[in-house]
């Protein structure tokens, strides 16, 4: 008969460690990593707190499995099954806070997100007065595989110093530098331009690429070239560039492009089906964030609530009002427009045609002659077409024969006689 489950087994304090990495489930701060609940280090931290439970049995340690069938709580509230991994592309803006809850009330990016996404925890942090690209995911499991330098995903950031340095001391980066007994691995620094300030001193622009990423990073090392960092912009993530993306504005990257990216990285169970994204449109926070309102959703193609039109705008009257006196400007007529009396049923007269030249009148329409060879004249026949219509016509004297004169003492010709009498004879 086997043991019933007890999820607030120990195997530690009976020296069965090794069962947690064999047999079923999982542990539990992998199972709330994946639902998207937060990171393990910050499971660990919440059942320190005694905010985690299974089945109702408030959990004093991390090193317990989850197995099928368990009802696990975080603060009372039922953790739902885990979803396929979804990864999202944030623009966050200066004067944000990256994490869920501060203890000085200060605005998070969390705050400000589309209240119809799921809960998201962010891929590394950027500090307060940073800006740039925020990776966002559902996956805490993926979270802190992306983090890790093992992975040697390169960051890059644009930065704004304020002082005086060369390409020659930038370039002693590469071999890393200590700064007040933190030791910073292999930094690639490079000048993009300089700009003097009124009163002295420039401001510079550096391109930083590294792949540690540790707290405030940039700044540190900055500073200690004598440097003073003022402005702060984190361009690409890895693979992930922050693109076209506004400040306050979020996208999700398509499941097609996690798979092809994130292949080893994301677990197969958790990799998602599909060519096209959940989420099809791109938040921006119109309105404050932290306040009532803000993180709205912003659907592609539709106008922001900040450039809405204003419906009380004084309109413009369709008719010019003229003053007494002023004579009224006539009305242009268009060339194309239909005539008059034309709506009334009235029929437009017909315009006239342009009269035909005289050499038109002669030319053969039916039987146009071959390039090149004259028309063939049969004797004592008048030409066809256009000829024999004129010749037809009353009051007009036809064209003379082709064919000879004959001798005297013959018959009287075969041609029309002339007008005014017979033929001669």
């Amino acid at each position: 008969m086997t043991k019933p489950h007890d999820p607030l087994y120990e195997p530690e304090l009976d020296g069965q460690d090794g069962d947690l990495d064999g047999g079923p489930g999982e542990r539990v701060a992998k199972a709330l990593a994946r639902s998207g609940v937060a990171s393990r280090r910050e499971v660990e931290r919440l059942i320190e707190a005694g905010r985690v439970a299974i089945n109702g049995k408030v959990l004093t340690t991390p090193a317990v499995k989850v197995q099928p069938g368990d009802f696990l709580t975080v603060d009372g509230q039922l953790v739902a099954e885990r979803e396929p991994t979804r990864l999202f592309r944030y623009h966050k803006p200066t004067g944000l806070m990256t994490t869920h809850n501060d203890p000085k009330g200060r605005p998070t990016v969390f705050q400000s997100l589309p209240k119809e996404l799921p809960r998201l925890i962010s891929v590394g942090r950027l500090d307060l007065n940073s800006e740039g690209l925020l990776l966002l995911t559902n996956d805490g499991e993926l979270s802190r595989a992306l983090e890790t330098p093992s992975n040697a995903w390169v960051r890059r950031y644009r930065a704004r110093a304020f002082g005086d340095t060369t390409q020659a001391k930038l370039d002693t980066l590469k071999d890393g530098i200590t700064v007040e007994g933190v030791k910073y691995g292999s930094i690639e620094a490079k000048i993009d331009k300089a700009h003097d300030k009124a009163g002295g001193g420039k401001n510079i622009w550096i391109t930083v690429s590294l792949s540690e990423g540790k707290n405030r990073e940039v700044r540190k090392v900055l500073e200690a070239l004598g440097l003073k960092v003022n402005r702060l912009i984190r361009m690409s993530y890895g693979p992930f560039a922050l693109g076209p993306l506004e400040a306050g504005q979020i996208e999700e990257v398509g499941p097609r492009v996690i798979r092809e990216l994130l292949e080893g990285i994301v677990s197969e169970e958790n990799m998602p089906t599909g060519d096209r994204p959940k989420f099809n449109g791109i938040a921006s926070a119109v309105k404050a964030p932290g306040t009532p309102g803000g993180g709205d959703l912003q659907r592609r193609g539709v106008p922001r609530a900040d450039r809405a039109v204003v419906i009380d705008a004084p309109q413009k009257s369709e008719k010019p009002v003229y003053k007494a006196g002023w004579a009224k400007p006539k009305k242009k007529v268009s060339p194309h427009a239909p005539a008059k009396g034309a709506s009334k049923g009235i029929a437009a007269p017909k315009a006239k045609r342009a009269p035909k030249s005289m050499e038109s009148k002669f030319i053969d329409i039916g039987k146009p002659a071959a390039r090149g060879k004259p028309a063939a004249k049969s004797p004592g026949k008048p030409v066809d077409g256009a000829a024999r219509r004129v010749s037809e016509k009353p009051g007009r004297a036809a064209p003379r024969p082709a064919a000879a004169k004959p001798s005297r003492g013959v018959g009287p010709s075969r041609g029309p006689a002339p007008r005014g009498g017979p033929g001669k004879r």
